[in-house]
């Protein structure tokens, strides 16, 4: 393995790029990889998230394109990422290494406006970044031939399969001219991607420098017992985030997209900083949300699976999952966001009674233990806190199954006086030391009004005009006459 980034046969101006980037020492795959990929082999690359895939066909691929030049709408190059982040990333990488270049590159992801697309495929476009949706929608409309492709990278691609991508795949490589040069990297490898590497790829070089699904031995993995219950879920999850030694920042991952931002509102409202992706946001939303957690304006990021693969955070200290991830893969993923660079991270997941199975299967894939931490004590929610988590009470039942009534409401004057509160008055209860709150029944005391107590008698002996204006038939009708007989009560 070489020392350095100059003995691999990368040329001058890739070489004073990645120097000006502050990279001295090419890693195992990048030491690897680049030395078959300049000499235009096939190639399949298997390795663990964070060990710097991404570089490892970018710098070759800049080498290799300083010779010749595009044409209009036929790019030169075509890589394909499953998610828009990803693709995004890759582009923030060429531009990097690049700069010394004059190459041209297109970004052809979804939630960006076709025209801007369209302007640069006119003007031709020597490296074409895309996601397999968007670029097939090109295609159709005639903006992208792809006869012209000499080199092309399907990057990620057991994400790829996740996704459901690889129709979209196939009926992108049979496009492509057959001689041309095709990588393939992971960080698993199944039995489904096998075959489409022999199906795609002529006489590949196999280069693996990880046991597949491994973990960095840079994260130090805890497991963290949790109550299926989502407000007390959640106030474990605040008391490990207080509890964590040199947090940083963090990405906490749940495995719904509707989690996702009912987490991140709850973090919100308990004062920390925090901010969620998902794939359901639109391009701006996520990319602005990206930023500001990579510029450490967020310090707590709260996503799906989305930000799961390949995004290039170096400085994150810490990953939860809140959620035990459904497939053993993801949590290698997950917990990939830290330990990077050789960076020391740690790795939360919370575990409820109903997650053993799942457990089971990641610790059959990482084929190494994860110690259990020591049960943090956490008191239960107050109920305020789960006003603040968005918990709604269920009515409760009587004896039939039917919900009893719910109390009633406030006079029309008290709900003016707390309509015209501020926010910042309307939280102060919940902001308040436990100590110094309430009670639960003093609060609901002073919430509801007393209810008038009623009395039969008074009942039996109110007058015809008091029973009028009581009606609920008001005093425009007539009233019926059983309304207005008098009862008798037996003794």
């Amino acid at each position: 393995m070489t020392d350095d980034f100059s003995g691999l046969g990368l040329s001058s101006k890739v070489t004073d790029a990645v120097a000006a980037a502050g990279y001295t020492k090419p890693t195992e795959i990048q030491a690897q990889a680049i030395p078959h990929l300049l000499q235009k082999k096939d190639l399949i690359g298997i390795a663990q998230t964070g060990t710097g895939k991404t570089a490892s066909f970018v710098l070759p691929m800049l080498t290799l394109l300083e010779n010749g030049r595009a044409r209009a709408r036929m790019p030169r190059t075509l890589i394909l990422e499953p998610t828009r982040e990803l693709a995004a990333q890759v582009s923030e990488n060429f531009e990097k290494y690049g700069k010394n270049h004059r190459l041209s590159m297109a970004l052809i992801i979804g939630g960006v406006s076709f025209e801007d697309q369209n302007k640069k495929l006119d003007r031709g476009v020597d490296v074409l970044i895309a996601t397999p949706g968007r670029l097939l929608d090109q295609i159709e409309r005639g903006k992208i031939m792809l006869n012209g492709v000499e080199i092309l990278v399907i990057d990620e691609a057991d994400r790829m399969l996740d996704m459901g991508f690889i129709d979209d795949i196939e009926k992108i490589v049979n496009r492509l001219p057959p001689r041309r040069q095709t990588m393939l990297f992971s960080a698993t490898m199944d039995a489904q991607i096998e075959r489409l590497t022999k199906k795609f790829l002529k006489d590949p070089v196999h280069v693996q420098v990880s046991r597949a699904a491994s973990t960095a031995d840079t994260i130090d993995q805890k497991l963290v017992k949790v109550s299926s219950k989502p407000d007390e879920k959640r106030a474990a999850l605040r008391a490990r985030i207080d509890a964590s030694e040199g947090l940083t920042n963090a990405i906490i991952f749940c495995n719904r997209k509707r989690d996702v931002a009912t987490l991140a509102r709850s973090l919100e409202r308990h004062g920390y900083s925090a901010g969620s992706l998902h794939g359901d946001m639109d391009q701006k939303s996520r990319m602005e949300t990206l930023d500001a957690f990579k510029t450490n304006k967020l310090t707590l990021l709260v996503a799906s699976d989305v930000a799961a693969r390949g995004l290039d955070i170096p400085a994150v200290s810490h990953v939860f999952n809140f959620d035990v991830p459904v497939h053993a893969e993801d949590y290698v993923h997950r917990i990939g966001r830290t330990g990077r660079a050789g960076r020391s991270g740690v790795a939360y997941t919370l575990v409820a009674p109903a997650d053993g199975k799942h457990l089971d299967a990641i610790l059959k894939l990482i084929q190494k233990p994860i110690d259990w931490l020591d049960d943090v004590k956490t008191a239960k929610p107050a109920a305020s806190e789960e006003q603040a988590d968005g918990a709604e009470a269920k009515p409760s039942r009587g004896r039939r199954g039917r919900a009893t009534r719910p109390p009633a409401r406030a006079p029309r004057e008290q709900n003016a006086t707390t309509e015209r509160a501020t926010p910042v008055e309307a939280a102060a209860p919940a902001e308040r030391p436990a100590a110094e709150r309430p009670s639960a029944a003093v609060r609901s005391a002073a919430a509801e009004p007393a209810a008038p107590k009623s009395n039969s008698r008074q009942r039996a002996s109110r007058k015809p005009e008091q029973a009028a204006a009581d009606s609920p038939f008001g005093d425009a009708g007539p009233i019926p006459a059983f309304l207005l007989r008098s009862t008798r009560l037996s003794q």
